[in-house]
């Protein structure tokens, strides 16, 4: 008689391979972002040129106040900096790719994956944007030190405080741009409302102009968006603006907003998907 050995461990398996598939989708979304590296010199370029156009509006705004809104001139140059640096890896100009998934009906491709459509769509963001940050984002912030130097988190705790702020900027965005392109479910003609939600994102989240210089009455009202979340946290804790116990509350903030859009993303695609047909499907 033969025996067939026991197979391995279920439960250890299934971990190994739940994070498997989300780290191979990542690793590829990255190498992905090199196949085209004369596309990211030329954009490279055409950043550093707008780059230089914002950094003089903004020291002409100075003029010879040392300092406004709390940001001395230093810190307005590196909040362009690391504004321009960002442009890609958070897709601060707009993203449609799920929702042309949705109107070409490859959807449901993606949902035969052995991996949540949400997750999957997360994990081919992340390395996307990480190699956008590695091709465009840290040239781009090696641009300005050289030219006038940036302002650098002081310590090991301000660098932690960045470093998670980032991750968080770039999670509350994603889920904010997919919660978007869901509006293909609904609509054949969704990215009308989706360049009006970048529009709206490039205003509220800091990058047309830091956020301290609006009115209070303005930054009350983004204070009940998650918009700052996605960008102006990040820059008011790399300069030094928002420290101390401030830097945590910003960071719980930023936090609280991506739970809440996680929340509003899983519900607004489940609803999605029971109405989703194609080809009469």
């Amino acid at each position: 008689m033969t025996t067939t050995p026991a197979p391995p461990t279920g439960g250890s398996l299934s971990r190994r391979s739940r994070l498997a598939l989300p780290w191979a989708v990542t690793r590829l979304g990255f190498q992905r972002q090199f196949a085209y590296p004369q596309a990211a010199l030329w954009g490279l370029i055409t950043n550093s040129f707008f780059g230089l156009l914002r950094v003089a509006v903004l020291l002409a705004l100075f003029g010879t106040r040392p300092q406004v809104a709390g940001y001395t001139p230093q810190d307005a140059i590196t909040y362009t900096g690391l504004t321009q640096a960002f442009i890609m890896a958070f897709s601060l100009f707009g993203w449609f790719d799920f929702m042309r998934v949705i109107h070409r009906g490859e959807v449901t491709a993606d949902l035969l994956r052995p991996a949540s459509l949400l997750g999957f769509w997360a994990a081919q963001d992340a390395g996307r944007a990480l190699g956008q940050l590695v091709l465009r984002g840290l040239p781009m912030l090696l641009i300005f030190q050289v030219i006038w130097g940036l302002n650098w988190p002081p310590g090991p705790l301000a660098w932690v405080q960045v470093t998670l702020s980032v991750l968080l900027a770039w999670g509350c965005g994603f889920l904010f741009r997919f919660l978007v392109n869901c509006a293909a479910f609904w609509s054949p003609d969704a990215v009308g409302f989706g360049r009006f939600a970048w529009a709206v994102l490039g205003l509220g989240c800091g990058f047309l102009m830091p956020l301290a210089f609006f009115p209070e009455w303005f930054r009350a009202l983004l204070a009940w968006t998650p918009f700052p979340a996605m960008l102006n946290t990040t820059v008011e804790l790399w300069v030094g603006v928002t420290g101390g116990p401030a830097a945590w509350a910003a960071l719980g903030t930023q936090l609280g907003w991506t739970v809440a859009l996680l929340l509003a993303c899983r519900v607004t695609l489940r609803a999605g998907l029971r109405r989703l047909e194609v080809a009469g499907g």
